[in-house]
């Protein structure tokens, strides 16, 4: 067996880029998995997660999916005890898969996150295994020009910060809309990239995918923050 990746996946931005600077590496990623969490996940990436399964077909990699059950509610007044009971279902799902194939690493998209990326690294050094981590204190202005010359297309599923209303759900992550984050950023301290939790994105379209992905949605808003339903997701040519 040869050496095999596993990309760490939701279908948003930042995995998905992960995973596609992982392919330009020439690393031989054999599976993409995505974790379902509760809707107060500290680790994962929460919102319309089914939709990584799509996204899967598109890139034309097999997906394992992990329902973290009971483990994702860990300590609900102890961030730490939640994030590692986080990890659980994660680690026991690429120990498995290690009995399938030779495997050498995992991809991962943290940015700035020391609570998401200190945990997933002590993870993968119990297992053995290595972490490719390419956005990680990257500066988000180059990431966010590095996504877009490439041909990422990226549609904003959640939001839930200051200045960002429910014109944004839905609303596709371009020049123009990296401009106005830009204003938000001078103005609140939104982060380019949403790290912070400020938003988050699914990738419709990229160089690593073989078909478009055509969204159809409802909205849900709450007074300071909102979310797209989907009701429908297929591959369009």
């Amino acid at each position: 067996m040869t050496d095999a990746w596993v990309s760490l996946f939701s279908g948003g931005k930042d995995s998905s880029w992960a995973l596609y600077q992982a392919l330009e590496e020439g690393l031989n990623v054999e599976r993409l998995l995505t974790v379902h969490p509760s809707e107060d996940s500290y680790m994962y990436h929460v919102p319309e997660t089914q939709l990584a399964s799509v996204a899967a077909e598109s890139i034309g990699i097999d997906l394992v999916e992990v329902d973290p059950g009971d483990l994702a509610a860990g300590d609900a007044d102890d961030s730490a005890a939640q994030g590692d009971a986080e990890l659980e279902p994660l680690e026991a799902a690429l120990t498995e898969l290690a009995d399938d194939i030779d495997l050498a690493g995992v991809t991962a998209g943290a940015i700035e996150s020391e609570f998401q990326t200190n945990r997933i690294q002590e993870m993968c050094d119990r297992l053995g295994i290595d972490l490719f981590a390419p956005l990680w204190q990257r500066d988000p202005e180059a990431l966010a020009a590095d996504m877009l010359d490439a041909g990422f297309e990226i549609t904003i599923l959640q939001v839930a910060a200051y200045g960002l209303d429910e014109s944004w759900l839905g609303r596709t992550l371009d020049a123009d809309a990296i401009d106005d984050l830009r204003e938000l950023n001078d103005e609140y301290g939104v982060h380019l990239l949403g790290e912070g939790g400020e938003f988050e994105t699914f990738v419709t379209n990229g160089p690593h995918m073989d078909h478009r992905i055509e969204l159809a949605y409802d909205t849900e808003w709450n007074g300071d923050s909102g979310r797209v339903r989907i009701t429908d997701a297929k591959l369009v040519e």
